[in-house]
């Protein structure tokens, strides 16, 4: 009987998934913060080598801005 009272009142498994839940939540926050940031930075690298192409043309394009 002293057994199944310390089982019910034991919550250490209770704290753990908690714990697991939060890591869960912040990992896919994480994730999805990330994809954002990767199709951005994605995007402005694939301008820089648009610019770097024409300018090795000498064709630079209206949006690339020139550095004397």
């Amino acid at each position: 009987m002293q057994f199944i009272k310390n089982l019910v009142r034991n919550e250490d498994g209770a704290t753990a998934i908690e714990y697991g839940l939060i890591a869960a939540l912040i990992a896919v926050a994480a994730i999805a913060a990330m994809q954002g940031l990767g199709d951005q930075l994605s995007s402005t690298f694939t301008g820089v080598s648009e610019c770097l192409e024409d300018s090795a043309d000498g064709t630079a394009a209206a949006n690339c801005a020139e550095t004397t």
